[in-house]
């Protein structure tokens, strides 16, 4: 390799030095795949470029898009050093470099080119978009080279590490949580930089968002499809000749003139061609899917020589698009996830001489917050929040979906601490405790709420659906489809006070318990039998001394799906209470 004079060479920034280390320390004792997440605008090309100039073997960086390919590629060289490009799009294919950056849809077709095996470090950037599906190209690819090198170290890098249907695309975090499930093709997330903290440090420019007080498009409707987007007939059902377009891109006309730049995201191309009719004529351009690429090109070389002052996208310009004087965003449709949102908003907070900050305009009614971490699972309803639950056994503050009345968590939809705990033996596992689960008849373990078969004594779980349909079957036996819960303080026959707790169906039946709370004893019985699995926020610190209180805080407690009750002598007992049930049962609250 050459020496390139450190004058002309770029100059790394402290957190790039930082997740540069990082990278270094993971790799010298595990082949683990690795993860960097840092934010849209903060030089990941930059810390690819030092990675690759260190790497003593071979190395691959992969893109999904030509842009992303010649901007790593194009910061690379500006080291001094040389490097290949494999892609058709930008009509080179070399690979006999040490350093080769290629599109992972021109390797994947020619893999051949790619079997040395002095290829031992493997870069992905975007790498949200490396699938669980073996067969994807990605997976292609890595398998390939693995088969080549099985010490072969890979390397992601996005600023959004999750995907649509899975949640977290890591298993651990290096600040000692766990994300995503152990399945997760990414196994240590070692770096993270904070969007919060580059916009405070000043690396990028302050996105403000302004919720727009104009008639905006109504999406609430909208489904997604069974890929988790929407679909684009249901998308032109709403913006089709909208009356709200008009108005719409008539302020932004008017919030962008003393703007920059402004990008436009479309819901459909229909909408695209509508919005381009009502934006000055020549100061506008539309680029699409079907956008030829040479017009493609022309078209964002005049955006960023600020000849056009408005680019109208169609789900093209989120990735791999990098035009720094962009400080107005309009988001005209809605988002599936954060991650998409958190990508188009990036597109504006890269920093451009006299650019103060980037103009966010929704238009959609989209929920997300650009700074709000990601929670990892599908957001249960719009009311929920990312809430924080302490976990009763190791103290990790997880991070979950949730709703807070104030200061207090009344509900969250966490199932197991994320907390890493360190062993004896060395190293870490995750934290034990359960916040939902269900208990294995056979050895009493908790088990995730999903699983079928006993983590503990490896025993098939007895089905939700096998319990119902088998005491449906018992005439002894009274299955209630569970439509309300009613709490009471009140006396039994001897005068002391008890907490009456009756389940309500649909059609009128009901069955009741009792519960003492005079004693600690009690309490403690009243917490194993009923509190722990009727919370709302299991695991809290909310720990009720009478009958009389749990009445007064009852919208701490969710009701069971489905009550199972066995006559002994002349009345019903309670015998099994079934929650979070998924089944083919109709539960109550799918009544419509």
């Amino acid at each position: 390799m050459s020496n390139p004079d450190s004058s002309t060479t770029p100059q790394l920034r402290p957190y790039q030095k930082e997740a540069v280390r990082r990278v270094v320390v993971h790799f010298r004792s595990s082949s683990d795949p690795a993860l960097l997440v840092l934010p849209t605008g903060s030089g990941k090309s930059l810390v690819i470029a030092e990675l690759a100039r260190l790497a003593r073997g071979r190395v691959l960086v992969l893109a999904h898009v030509r842009e992303l390919v010649e901007q790593n590629h194009a910061k690379y060289q500006a080291y001094g050093l040389k490097a290949a490009i494999f892609s058709a799009g930008l009509k080179r294919k070399e690979a006999d470099r040490q350093v080769v950056f290629g599109s992972v849809q021109s390797v994947v077709r020619n893999l051949e080119r790619f079997s040395d095996a002095n290829f031992t470090l493997l870069v992905i950037d975007e790498s949200h978009r490396v699938s669980l599906n073996e067969d994807a190209s990605y997976r292609q690819v890595i398998e390939h080279l693995r088969q080549h090198n099985a010490e072969l170290k890979i390397l992601g890098l996005t600023a959004t590490p999750y995907r649509l249907g899975q949640g977290f695309i890591y298993y651990r975090h290096h600040h000692g949580m766990v994300r995503g499930s152990e399945d997760s093709f990414f196994h240590d997330c070692v770096f993270e930089q904070p969007l919060r903290l580059m916009v405070k440090q000043g690396y990028l420019a302050a996105p403000k968002r302004l919720d727009m007080a104009v008639e905006g498009y109504d999406f609430s409707a909208l489904s997604l499809s069974a890929s988790g987007i929407f679909p684009e007939e249901a998308l032109n059902r709403v913006v089709a000749g909208s009356r709200a377009t008009p108005g719409i891109i008539n302020e932004v006309i008017q919030r962008a003139h003393d703007r920059q730049g402004v990008m436009i995201f479309a819901a459909t191309v229909a909408h695209a061609e509508e919005i381009m009719g009502y934006l000055p004529r020549l100061e506008a351009a539309l680029i699409t899917g079907s956008t030829h690429s040479q017009d493609r090109a022309a078209r964002i070389n005049a955006f960023k020589a600020r000849e056009l002052k408005y680019l109208v996208n169609v789900a093209v310009l989120t990735t791999g698009f990098d035009a720094p004087h962009v400080d107005l965003i309009a988001i005209l449709r809605p988002t599936e996830s954060v991650s998409l949102y958190q990508q188009m908003v990036g597109r504006g907070l890269r920093l451009s001489p006299g650019k103060e900050d980037c103009l966010i305009l929704d238009y959609a009614g989209n929920p997300w917050d650009v700074f709000a971490p990601e929670v990892g699972e599908a957001k249960p309803d719009s009311d929920s929040e990312p809430v924080q639950v302490e976990c009763p056994a190791c103290g990790h503050a997880n991070l979950y979906w949730g709703k807070r009345d104030g200061e207090v968590v009344i509900e969250h939809f966490g199932r197991r601490c994320q907390g890493l705990i360190d062993i004896p033996e060395g190293g870490r596992h995750q934290c034990e405790f359960r916040f939902r689960f269900k208990v294995c008849d056979e050895c009493g373990a908790e088990n995730d709420i999903a699983a079928r078969r006993c983590h503990s004594c490896e025993r098939l779980l007895v089905d939700a659906d096998d319990k119902l349909k088998d005491a449906l079957k018992l005439k002894d036996a009274k299955v209630l489809r569970v439509s309300g819960m009613q709490l009471e303080s009140t006396t039994n026959g001897r005068g002391l006070p008890r907490l009456k707790v009756t389940y309500h169906d649909e059609d009128g039946a009901h069955l009741a318990e009792w519960f003492a709370l005079e004693t600690t004893a009690q309490r403690r019985a009243f917490y194993a039998a009923f509190l722990r699995y009727h919370l709302r926020a299991p695991g809290n610190q909310w720990q009720p001394v009478s009958a009389d209180e749990v009445v007064t805080e009852q919208y701490r407690l969710r009701h069971p799906d489905f009550v199972v009750g066995r006559k002994v002598g002349r009345h019903f007992q309670v015998r099994e209470k079934l929650f979070d049930y998924a089944g083919r049962y109709r539960k109550a609250s799918d009544a419509e």
